[in-house]
């Protein structure tokens, strides 16, 4: 696979592209991302889906800027493709035609079940679960893809996109019709005869535009989209404001941009009744689509679009970019893991808690390639913002915490008020921080010494291959949580 690679995803509202550069294997990460709203589609649907001329020439202009800045990012690779609107134009070999010609570009037109298994794979690989269906609603279709135990199991596709519905329905104030064509396609999911989940992963602007309302609403702490949760019965009263409002003066007030006035009420409108249809009580957002799951069927192709067990793209995009040194890197990752097990009698965490803090302790030094002095910190707003793919937020938030606080006092209630809904109990934090700040001070000189652990009672006995003075000296004014003392040997 090529090491940058532009994906291009034609959309019946939307065009949007992104640019991926690999740095490993499986590891990539965003260089760029562009969205142009051409509405490719607008007019079809009353035209027997013909696509119009202008709506084309605005697609065909934004392609070609498109591919003006996939140059300019040396993208050895462009993967096209195009969604409802082409697929279903009577005429859409017009488009694509001049789009090969002129621009030398060949779109993939790919079908419902295709786009919904993209939007698929970049969910259960991108996202930190394993169980839920994704609901995906673009301009002219919404597409829905059923994961159970980390597998999909069945895809589908409904002509119930927000373009489409506006001019059959909204544009006339048909929306008793509108609300009943919808239910009488989702019938069709029911006919497949599996069980539905009751979480469901949100994909589309339409569901990331509800999303930010919803965190602008409550007041959230952390300003990532991206594997944002909630309950549906909880932010019910919000999504029918949206779907209520009778201005843009009111869908401003509630913290719809301008860009999707046009949109946002029909997309929450579908979106809303399907969740009310399949009965659906969690909605996970998800940052990522068709493009990523496109780029992903490349990456993954002989591993059957999934990653590796354990594996995680941004930790090992996070070190391969910016670690000084991947044997140190590794050290610390082991001698954490031997640290939090000789110490769980007293701490008794749960594992997930080793995980956070063999991840902390690889990645706390990524701050130094940014700026040596402040190094902690750096890597806390670092973390916080790079950590992008398969992270819960209350995960990423508590690795960046763990690192804030590593080599310093242990924090207070005070320190982790911003974020304190998303983090576990004073207690547990004061351990992790504890814990790093012993792991890092054991490897002060880079010499990754071979130690061995071992809990006598309340005291932690440190055997160290040759005496360290540095050490020594450290561990004198670590402040250690519940009377924990600390014997070197």
């Amino acid at each position: 696979m090529a090491k940058i690679t532009t994906i291009i995803d034609i959309g019946s509202n939307s065009m949007r592209m992104v640019v991926l550069q690999k740095s490993s294997r499986f590891a990539f990460h965003l260089i760029n991302e562009t969205k142009s709203r051409v509405k490719i589609s607008e007019g079809c649907y009353e035209n027997n889906g013909n696509l119009q001329q202008l709506p084309m020439d605005r697609a065909f202009n934004s392609l070609k800027s498109f591919l003006n800045i996939s140059k300019s990012l040396k993208s050895r690779k462009v993967i096209c493709v195009a969604t409802s609107a082409l697929r279903d134009a009577p005429n859409s070999k017009v488009f694509l035609s001049r789009v090969k010609k002129e621009l030398g570009l060949s779109i993939k037109v790919i079908n419902g079940e295709k786009e919904a298994y993209y939007g698929g794979v970049a969910a259960v690989n991108l996202l930190h679960n394993n169980e839920f269906v994704t609901i995906d609603i673009g301009g002219g279709s919404t597409e829905f893809c059923f994961i159970k135990n980390g597998v999909i199991e069945k895809t589908i596709s409904l002509d119930i996109g927000t373009v489409r519905l506006n001019e059959i329905f909204f544009e006339k104030g048909n929306i008793k019709e509108a609300r009943e064509y919808i239910k009488k396609n989702i019938e069709k999911i029911f006919e497949l005869g599996i069980d539905i989940p009751q979480v469901a992963v949100g994909i589309g602007g339409s569901i990331r535009a509800v999303t930010k309302v919803i965190m602008k609403n409550t007041s959230y702490c952390l300003d990532v989209l991206h594997g944002y949760t909630y309950n549906v019965e909880e932010q019910k009263d919000l999504i029918t404001k949206i779907i209520d409002a009778t201005s843009t003066d009111e869908l401003k007030n509630l913290g719809i941009k301008k860009d999707r006035f046009d949109t946002i009420k029909e997309g929450t409108f579908i979106f809303n009744s399907i969740l009310e249809e399949l009965k659906i009580k969690k909605v996970i957002t998800s940052g990522v689509g068709v493009r990523e799951g496109v780029y992903l069927c490349d990456l993954l192709r002989n591993s059957n679009h999934r990653f590796p067990s354990n594996f995680n793209v941004s930790v090992r995009s996070l070190l391969d970019r910016f670690e000084l040194d991947s044997n140190q890197s590794a050290y610390y990752g082991n001698n954490a893991a031997k640290i939090f097990e000789a110490l769980k009698p007293l701490h008794n965490l749960d594992d997930k808690f080793k995980t956070f803090l063999v991840v902390s302790s690889k990645l706390h030094s990524i701050g130094t390639s940014l700026n040596f002095y402040k190094v902690n910190d750096n890597t806390f707003n670092f973390i916080l913002n790079g950590l992008n793919y398969d992270f819960l937020h209350t995960s990423r938030v508590i690795v960046a915490h763990t690192i804030k606080f590593s080599k310093k006092s242990l924090p207070t209630k005070k320190d982790l008020y911003e974020y304190k809904e998303l983090l576990p109990s004073l207690e547990t934090m004061q351990w992790m921080s504890f814990m790093i700040s012993l792991n890092l001070m054991i490897n002060q000189d880079f010499t990754k010494p071979k130690v061995e652990y071992e809990l006598d009672d309340e005291t932690l006995k440190i055997k160290l291959p040759e005496y360290s003075f540095l050490i020594e000296s450290s561990l004198d004014r670590l402040e250690k949580p519940n009377n924990l003392n600390i014997e070197l040997l």
